[in-house]
């Protein structure tokens, strides 16, 4: 059930919407050693965001999971979506944030309960 949550102030257009939700999705199901089917990513492009006060484009992502998250873990994600924002939106990995959340099962819901 790892969640991924991303906020840009980039415009982001379908095509590389997709892209970039097929590229998350395979990593954060990589790195975390969970299946792609558990992964969840959202992307919210051209949202009002000032960052070292501009706005050049710019990202602040949560992602949370129930477990698999780690020092050595997170830092493989912050390098792995960093890499993919400036591939795909061209942000600079020095304007990107993530905040990771080890969440336990019961404060999670799925399927009309919690895991």
């Amino acid at each position: 059930m790892p969640t991924l949550n991303v906020l840009t102030n980039v415009p982001i257009d379908s095509v590389v919407a997709s892209d970039i939700l097929r590229d998350a999705t395979k990593a954060v199901a990589k790195i975390i050693g969970k299946p792609e089917s558990y992964v969840m990513i959202s992307l919210n492009g051209g949202v009002p965001i000032a960052f070292a006060a501009t706005e050049d484009p710019a990202a602040y992502a949560e992602l949370i999971s129930i477990g698999g998250l780690s020092p050595t873990v997170n830092s493989k994600l912050s390098s792995t979506i960093s890499e993919i924002l400036q591939t795909k939106l061209f942000i600079h990995s020095s304007r990107f944030y993530i905040k990771f959340y080890d969440v336990q099962r019961s404060f999670f819901g799925f399927n009309g309960s919690t895991f």
